[in-house]
């Protein structure tokens, strides 16, 4: 049977944890610029100890009482109803959905995994083209790349050119460098040769 109160009840509750991270996010947005951190390193430790903080003495309770909540509820919705299949689902995947609390630096959500294949999904029947496995890791490989790039900030086409022109010739031992998270524009690159 459907009932409302039942879906805003848990909807509220998911609100309430997505507040805690925004919480979370605001309190180490203000402390990093505060201290004025900007190594990568530190931010990444201070990123995880607040956010561990906010989770472990609010989301755990409100997780928990969640969790108490949805065991009657189960048995209160039909299994085949959206709520119904809703609550299947959280119970199930009880540990993966609830995995976050654990470890700071885990997403509350998927969502920027969703948004990465997004156009992927979308651009599927445009690459029918493909027309074959090594093709298709072929691309698999360049989205791969060019969604790093957009993740560190790089411009993909100029990391491309430059790096294409640079390895050759860049010694082995120091080929991390070139990687889209630590690559620095090479001389041609810096002055727009």
């Amino acid at each position: 049977m459907w009932c409302p109160e039942r879906a805003h009840a848990a909807l509220a509750w998911i609100a309430r944890l997505y507040e805690v991270e925004r919480e979370a996010t605001e309190t180490i947005t203000t402390r990093l610029v505060a201290e004025k951190i900007s190594n990568d390193a530190e931010k990444w430790a201070i990123e995880d100890a607040v956010r561990g903080r906010f989770r472990r003495e609010r989301s755990h309770d409100l997780i928990h009482s969640f969790s108490e909540w949805l065991k009657p509820a189960s048995e209160q919705v039909l299994p085949r109803s959206p709520m119904g299949e809703a609550v299947a689902y959280s119970r199930t995947n009880w540990e993966a959905l609830t995995r976050y609390i654990e470890v700071p630096y885990l997403a509350i959500d998927n969502n920027a995994s969703e948004n990465a294949l997004r156009p992927i999904a979308v651009g599927r029947k445009n690459w029918l083209h493909l027309g074959s496995d090594g093709g298709g890791r072929t691309a698999a490989v360049l989205m791969s790349l060019i969604h790093s790039c957009k993740m560190y900030g790089v411009e993909p086409w100029a990391y491309l050119k430059d790096v294409l022109d640079r390895v050759s010739t860049h010694p082995a031992s120091r080929i991390a460098e070139l990687l889209p998270d630590a690559w620095k524009p090479g001389a041609a690159e810096a002055t727009g040769a």
